[in-house]
């Protein structure tokens, strides 16, 4: 065959069946009566097709019977076809629709679907759950990209989220009727409409978009197109078992994408007039361009509201859902929709895990809620995720919903659900965040449902969103007992991890659930720890001596010598960073005098390095050196009396104490030296917000030894460690000190 010749689809047709019967050219001509050159027409396409006659003698001749026959026959008359007004009107039925004249804040992902197209066209897959904008996206890029594909490009609604979605069959008929295909001779069965197809887009740039896809079975019939073409696909299952495809995982809007859209529909006007409303707006809808095409056309229907009533309206989580309503746009029947298209099993977790009070959750919690077996409950998590009912996070076996699908999941709890089962996520929560604290009492043996105190710890930091939310509902729900004992579970494990959880607000809720319970002994304790709570974790000294004063009311009250000793310890410090220096010492020294009556781990340290502070404030620094250096001697001796992170985090705190003493005896180099082993302790342990004050100590300390490079290494490390609004005092605080580095 020359260079510009392209064979027609009878040619290939027929060029395969005569290789299959392993003939000449010569020899067909014999067998039919047609002329060996009459076939090098056909073949090679100079001829679009045979006659009929002359088809029917062909294959005879080749042998064909049954569907082979009638697919051979077909696709001759298909040739033969002249009628480019009818097959232009027939090619309209499957026409791209007209792009949406407003998207907004999609840059990124047309660049990274051209990305794709360039990569060689064939298959994209646009996937992501109810809402989202994958139709108008898809129909943007088929639109931007027309002229690529001069052979036509067309589109099909598979109709996937309907009770009965358009059949691949169905779908062929079209595509084959608007390739011009007549009625009459479309091929009957799926497979042979599919082979047509190909045979009808070989060679052929084409663009190609099923829309609103059921599944991977759906479209495999309808991937007839070859590689100088795109199948651009949208879906909100995520089609992980689609051969060949490349997928675009489709987001919900930036904050700016959002409000950008939001501008478009109601105008820039009253989106500058009320800027904060609009940025709550979009927030409230989840970023979420269908829910905020419907915030907007409500709107845009009614110029007498501000945006702020809208917003007012939505902030309400148990009506959002039906105000998210304008026309026949419907959020929640989007979202349903998704539902119903999934197993009864998978809509039932669905619902359950709407008990979850936190974020996100693992393949525990689902467990927990649904009681089921862990491989169905992982079968029935990958089905939520493949009909974008959940999303995954980059935390591994963990998922979330979004904000609006989470309401829609406690509007089915709601509906179809017993509410007791509220309460059994929130038992388990409660229940093991309690036994997991407890783990870092100072003595306490690793035993119980966790293999180690490290598992322990990382239970409790990947499942704090839960744990903590789980207290706050308790304390809601009026659950005393839990609340108290998971608060003052916590108390160890709290020390060196001021930074990672609300303890202010944990310890408050657990004085007041003691409080309820008429639990003196508890509610003085639990306010020993929301003093330190407020100093350490808020800053707010003052606010710390009220609380422990009030806990030391209360333990002289009661007569409990330990809860004394605590509160005298608390306030020799607290008092001390409110200006009382006088009684701070003496509280101070309390504290430490009664500390005999405490265990060694639990309490005379921390009241024996309290009072070295004491004694550093007082001026006496040979003192306070051998206060702390005793601390530290003992703690070597009776190391074997505790965990190695319990020793770890006394030493990191008792020689960033030292430190303290030789700064201000300005024995810097010595300084610089303690508090660079206290870092290195702290970061062992996992202590981040003692690593990030021993580095910031250790800064000022070579800055003061003339020691410039390793300031500047130590607090730029402090800096770096300090990304969250929980560590923003230290991070001002190591940027000052950077600030007075010469440069």
């Amino acid at each position: 065959m020359e260079a510009n010749e392209t064979r027609s689809v009878f040619g290939k047709l027929l060029l395969e069946h005569r290789r299959a019967a392993g003939w000449t050219q010569g020899r067909l001509a014999e067998a039919s009566g047609i002329s060996v050159r009459a076939l090098r027409e056909l073949e090679r396409g100079r001829a679009r097709a045979a006659q009929q006659r002359s088809a029917e003698v062909l294959a005879d001749a080749l042998g064909l019977t049954g569907r082979d026959r009638e697919f051979f026959l077909t696709v001759a008359k298909q040739g033969r076809r002249r009628n480019p007004a009818l097959a232009a009107q027939v090619a309209a039925t499957c026409a791209l629709p007209a792009p949406t004249a407003d998207l907004s804040g999609r840059e990124n992902e047309l660049a990274q679907l051209s990305a794709k197209v360039a990569e060689g066209g064939g298959v994209v897959a646009i996937v992501g759950q109810a809402g989202v904008g994958k139709t108008a996206l898809a129909v943007t890029a088929a639109d931007l990209w027309r002229a690529e594909f001069p052979d036509g490009s067309y589109a099909v609604d598979l109709r996937g989220m309907d009770e009965e979605p358009l059949s691949a069959r169905a779908a062929l008929d079209r595509l084959l009727r608007a390739l011009d295909v007549a009625p009459g001779q479309v091929p009957a069965s799926e497979a042979e409409r599919s082979a047509l197809l190909r045979m009808l887009l070989e060679g052929r740039k084409v663009l190609l978009l099923l829309d609103n896809a059921a599944d991977e079975a759906q479209l495999r019939p309808l991937l007839a197109a070859g590689p100088g073409s795109l199948t651009l696909i949208t879906c909100r299952r995520t089609l992980a078992g689609l051969e060949g495809a490349r997928w675009l995982g489709l987001e919900p809007l930036s904050d700016d994408g959002a409000t950008g859209l939001l501008a478009k529909i109601i105008g820039a006007g009253r989106v500058r007039a009320e800027p904060a409303a609009a940025r709550e707006l979009v927030e409230l809808c989840g970023y979420l361009p269908l829910a905020v095409r419907i915030a907007g056309n409500r709107l845009a229907t009614r110029p007498q509201w501000s945006l702020a009533q809208l917003a007012d309206r939505l902030r309400d989580e148990s009506t959002r859902l039906r105000a998210l309503a304008a026309g026949d746009l419907q959020l929640r029947s989007a979202f349903d929709l998704s539902y119903r298209a999934v197993s009864a099993e998978a809509r039932r977790l669905f619902r359950l895990l709407a008990t979850v009070p936190g974020a996100d959750f693992g393949l525990e919690l689902a467990i927990v809620v649904s009681g089921a077996a862990p491989a169905d409950v992982r079968d029935h998590l990958d089905e939520l995720v493949d009909a974008s009912l959940l999303q995954t996070t980059a935390e591994p076996e963990r998922h979330q919903f979004h904000d609006l699908i989470r309401l829609f999941a406690e509007e089915r709890f709601e509906a179809e659900e017993d509410p007791a089962a509220r309460d059994i996520v929130l038992t388990h929560l409660l229940g093991k965040a309690a036994e997991a604290a407890r783990l870092f009492y100072p003595k306490a043996p690793e035993t119980g449902r966790f293999g180690s105190r490290d598992e322990a710890a990382r239970w409790l930091e990947v499942e704090g969103g839960n744990w903590v939310a789980a207290h706050r509902l308790g304390a809601r729900k009026g659950r005393h007992e839990e609340v108290r004992d998971l608060a003052i579970a916590l108390h160890w494990y709290s020390d060196g991890r001021s930074a990672q959880q609300p303890w202010w607000e944990i310890f408050s809720l657990g004085a007041a659930a003691a409080s309820e319970l008429g639990d003196a002994r508890a509610e003085a304790k639990l306010l020993n720890f929301v003093g330190w709570a407020a100093s350490v974790c808020l800053g707010d000294d003052k606010g710390a001596v009220a609380e422990h004063r009030r806990a030391l009311d209360i333990a002289v009250r009661i007569g409990d010598h330990v809860e004394q000793t605590w509160a005298s310890i608390y306030l020799g410090q607290v008092l001390r960073l409110t200006g009382q220096g006088e009684e701070a010492f003496e509280f101070a020294k309390r504290g430490y005098e009664l500390a005999h009556e405490l265990p060694f781990w639990d309490g005379q340290t921390t009241a024996r390095n309290m009072y070295g502070r004491a004694l550093l404030n007082a001026g006496r620094h040979t003192e306070a050196l051998a206060v702390h250096r005793a601390v530290l001697s003992d703690a070597e001796r009776l190391a074997g009396d505790t965990y190695p992170d319990f020793h770890r985090l006394l030493k990191t705190l008792t020689l960033r104490a030292i430190g303290d003493v030789l700064g201000d005896l300005a024995e810097w180099r010595e300084a610089a030296s303690q508090y660079r082993t206290s870092r290195w302790l702290a970061w062992e342990g996992g202590f981040a917000g003692l690593e990030v004050v021993s580095a910031i100590r250790e800064g000022r300390a070579w800055r003061e030894a003339g020691a410039f490079e390793e300031a500047r290494e130590c607090l730029a490390l402090a800096v770096e460690l300090s990304p969250g609004p929980s560590f923003g005092a230290w991070r001002e605080q190591a940027l000052a000190e950077l600030a007075l580095l010469p440069e």
